[in-house]
């Protein structure tokens, strides 16, 4: 299906989606899930699609009554009116994105320089992630149509080399005799750390959420958006298992947790050589560039939304394409400023407080509105705080710094919007 009018076929919905899904999740989030959930990392990614999975139908439900073009924006105006919880969460929801975006900026310049051995580099990786962001900007600039036909384009180029690069993986580990756990440690799993380690899968599969950003740009926008959703989620799920997988079998845990941030590039390295490091990297910059166009429209239309309800700054009115802009210049600083552990977990933290509150939204003001059942939204808040209390001991842990900036960049959010509310109440008096 072809998209027609400007419109966006539901093959390039999903590919956007997916373009969102597969990229950094995937390339950069397999070793620090393993050092969760040690041997157990498979299960935690399928446990992580299994929140998602549960999570999503509310989004779903919404889209089917109202698609709009800032889906979540729009629902969670909805859920608790225009005023600060709604603008909170929404930008909850917009940050994580943002960050995510810089999840795949840097992981992009991590895979690219990796043949060089300078992976690590604190200059050249935030440089590299700079100008792939900027890139992808200029092409969003160009228009709908260039992006979905990217789109399209990469996603088949990436799911294709990720599952064919998996199974080779997997078949050659039952040929060698070894069988596919031989890398494994035989300890039984820590639920506590499988379970933090699920926080950063469900980072890995959130971006369905962007697919509700399609709004009224998508053909057939109350059914296609829904199944583009599940279309997506299944996808991504399928390719991850078979990826976790193929890592477990060829490097174990262990080997995961010791090459971290370009853990599959490793992985590859015992069967292939030199060959497997090329292929996956080239696979891993075809899919962080396309996850950041598709990110970048995605996203940048939710911060128009937030403009459009007035609950975010704008640029002089002479400066076009402003959400756009406005959206990649965030990605750009923190690119240059953060880590992919500490993007990571900002991350999470704050999209799984937004989820909450969306299905916290659903059960008590929306549930009548969109014919949704409320035992998919309760069951997913209970899942999410089971995975988010053990992520936030362990990270509280081991890594405090990150905690308290994404603390206090939620008390920013809720500040600021506390702010625009009393300015914007003031300005209606007068």
């Amino acid at each position: 299906m072809v998209a027609t009018k400007g419109k966006i076929s539901l093959v390039g919905s999903v590919s956007l989606g997916t373009g969102v899904m597969i990229g950094a999740g995937i390339f950069a989030l397999v070793g620090q899930v393993a050092g969760f959930a040690g041997d157990w990392f498979p299960l935690a990614f399928l446990l992580g699609a299994i929140v998602a999975g549960v999570s999503a139908y509310s989004y779903t439900r919404y889209s089917s009554v109202n698609p709009s073009a800032g889906g979540i924006a729009m629902l969670l105006k909805d859920a608790y009116g225009p005023g600060v919880a709604a603008g909170s969460f929404t930008l909850f929801m917009y940050v994580s994105m943002v960050v995510a975006e810089s999840l795949l900026a840097r992981t992009f310049g991590t895979y690219l320089l990796r043949p060089f051995g300078l992976q690590d580099s604190a200059i050249l990786v935030p440089l590299l992630g700079v100008l792939a962001i900027v890139a992808a900007a200029i092409v969003n600039l160009l228009g709908n149509k260039l992006v979905e036909g990217s789109a399209t384009t990469t996603a088949i180029i990436k799911i294709v080399g990720i599952a064919l690069l998996a199974i080779a993986g997997l078949v050659g580990a039952v040929a060698s005799g070894s069988g596919l756990f031989a890398q494994s440690s035989g300890e039984a799993p820590d639920i506590v750390g499988l379970l933090a380690g699920t926080v950063l899968c469900v980072l890995a599969y959130k971006g369905f959420t962007t697919i509700t950003n399609q709004g009224d740009d998508i053909q057939d926008a109350k059914k296609n958006i829904a199944r583009s959703i599940v279309i997506s989620l299944a996808v991504c799920m399928v390719l991850y298992m078979l990826i976790t997988v193929s890592v477990e079998s060829s490097i174990g845990a262990a080997g995961a947790v010791k090459a971290r941030d370009y853990a599959l590039a490793a992985a590859a390295e015992p069967l292939f050589g030199s060959w497997g490091i090329g292929i996956t990297v080239a696979i891993a910059v075809v899919a962080t560039l396309s996850g950041l166009l598709a990110s970048l429209y995605s996203v940048s239309r939710l911060y128009g939304m937030l403009q459009d309800m007035r609950q975010t700054p704008s640029l002089p009115a002479r400066v076009p394409q402003q959400p756009l802009i406005i959206t990649a210049g965030l990605a750009i600083i923190a690119t240059a400023f953060l880590d992919l552990t500490q993007i990571a977990s900002m991350g999470a933290f704050l999209y799984l407080a937004m989820d909450i509150a969306v299905q916290w939204g659903v059960i008590r003001h929306l549930r009548t509105k969109i014919k949704a059942k409320p035992w998919a939204p309760l069951l997913t808040i209970l899942l999410n705080f089971s995975i988010l209390i053990p992520f936030t001991i362990l990270k509280v842990q081991s890594d405090l710094q990150t905690v308290i900036v994404t603390a206090a960049v939620a008390t920013a959010v809720i500040v600021g919007q506390v702010i625009v509310m009393r300015v914007r109440a003031k300005e209606e008096t007068n």
